[in-house]
């Protein structure tokens, strides 16, 4: 497997979105409130994907975006591979390039926001060395304001 990781670019942004939506449908459809199921719109992952370039980095496998990680601050906010790529070992270094950026922006410690029904993702988190640190509420913007989505936060030490 020949993988290269990079900073996105706009051009990548297609990519990006087709990986985020499918995925994100994957993972969240029936584990996070019906009032955030109807703002994530297949549109609103184009739009949000094209606005989010410079926070992303994407893996490229013989030449196409296999997946994607979106690091701001101290948070991986998202981790997303393409279905034909999935337990191809892309997530595990994209998540490693995500610890490395947290820790390059001056944080020890990375976090990250997990549907508690996501038990896929979970179980990837845990046998990364990601601990699971409980309950949160964590607060999406929406268009008539903070949509509430109970989530696991789920940490480790990138120092």
């Amino acid at each position: 497997m020949s993988m290269t990781l990079r900073p996105a670019t706009s051009a990548d942004a297609d990519a990006v979105a087709k990986i985020w939506y499918h995925g994100w449908q994957d993972g969240h459809l029936g584990n996070v409130p019906d009032s955030l199921v109807r703002i994530r719109t297949r549109d609103s992952f184009w739009t949000r994907a094209a606005d989010r370039v410079g926070d992303t980095t994407v893996a490229v496998l013989d030449g196409e975006v296999a997946g994607f990680v979106m690091v701001v601050g101290d948070e991986v906010e998202q981790v997303y591979v393409s279905s034909d790529h999935r337990g191809s070992g892309v997530a595990g270094v994209l998540l490693l390039e995500a610890e490395r950026l947290v820790n390059a922006g001056g944080h020890s410690r990375a976090w990250l926001a997990v549907a508690p029904g996501n038990a896929r993702a979970r179980r990837f988190y845990e046998r990364c060395g990601w601990v699971d640190e409980g309950e949160f509420d964590n607060r999406v913007p929406g268009p008539g304001g903070l949509i509430s989505v109970p989530c696991r936060r789920y940490v480790k030490t990138v120092a």
